[in-house]
């Protein structure tokens, strides 16, 4: 692999708890140890990656999705808009066009679509992204404004922004939303490899069936890291050998790592169990070239 396009791993869980952020900022500050590593916490809902790494935020952008304006000096009342939009976002209540903006998802249908051109798009806030640069780490988060019910477009711009301002950068680490819905697909999307971070319990291998489902319906390649891989039962481990699915490494049961995480503290650099699983994880990745040589 060279280092003409940056290539891009997503972490990402079935299910919430798993040990996802775990994985990503631990992994990050290893990698950057030798070269500089882009981690995006598109987790927009409850960003926390920031935790571990004491560092002021460099810059800031408001980001926005844009809405239809209803004018009502203009607007006809023919309906159309209603008509067009899937997404039962526009409603005409009498003399009166409502637009839910929570509903909108910026196709513009409506906008292009009204033969009076009475809904222009205008932006609209939904959250804010901040870089934060530690050592060789450039961190991205993004925050969804409290009220907004979609993430999905917060994370497109999060990750154009990433394009926009750190595209040279050769190796970038997604920590991803947990679960298989929206957000989940809209973060892998542009995702090279994908991480499957799951845990050995029921719990645990139903969720990872449904993310292996997700990753193989939008033709990703993925691994698994099984964390806390000494506990429950050995069901998850033979499930992926039974379906020749990769484990990339496994993160052994460590109440040390579980203390020092929870004090926001990177804790591969005093765990040697931890730093034993992401060295064993590099390795799998530099002979599938998802680490760059």
């Amino acid at each position: 692999m060279t280092n003409e396009k940056p290539y891009r791993i997503a972490i990402a869980s079935g299910k919430g708890g798993t040990g996802k952020t775990l994985l990503s900022t631990n992994l990050a500050d290893y990698l950057a140890q030798e070269k500089a590593v882009v981690l995006a916490d598109l987790d927009v809902e409850e960003p926390n990656d920031a935790l571990f790494f004491k560092a002021e935020i460099q810059q800031s952008e408001i980001q926005y999705k844009m809405i239809p304006d209803w004018q009502a000096e203009t607007c006809t009342l023919c309906g159309d808009c209603v008509k067009y939009c899937k997404f039962n976002a526009i409603i005409k209540i009498g003399e009166y066009i409502t637009v839910f903006n929570e509903l909108c998802h910026s196709c513009y249908a409506c906008s292009e679509l009204c033969p009076a051109q009475a809904l222009p798009m205008k932006p609209n806030r939904i959250g804010i992204t901040n870089a934060i640069k530690s050592g060789r780490i450039q961190l991205v988060e993004s925050r969804l404004d409290i009220g907004q019910e979609q993430a999905v477009p917060l994370i497109h711009d999060t990750q154009k922004y990433i394009q926009d301002h750190f595209s040279p950068i050769a190796i970038q680490l997604f920590d991803c939303p947990p679960g298989t819905s929206c957000p989940v697909i809209a973060a892998v999307a542009d995702a090279d490899f994908v991480l499957l971070v799951s845990e050995p319990t029921p719990f645990g291998l139903h969720d990872l069936k449904l993310a292996v489902e997700t990753m193989q319906l939008l033709g990703k390649a993925y691994a698994v890291v099984i964390n806390r891989a000494d506990l429950g039962t050995n069901e998850l481990e033979n499930w992926c050998q039974q379906e020749q699915i990769p484990i990339a490494a496994r993160i052994p049961f460590d109440r040390d790592i579980a203390t020092t995480y929870a004090t926001g503290e990177l804790a591969w650099r005093s765990n040697s169990n931890l730093e034993k699983a992401l060295k064993s994880l590099v390795e799998y990745l530099h002979e599938r070239k998802e680490v760059y040589a």
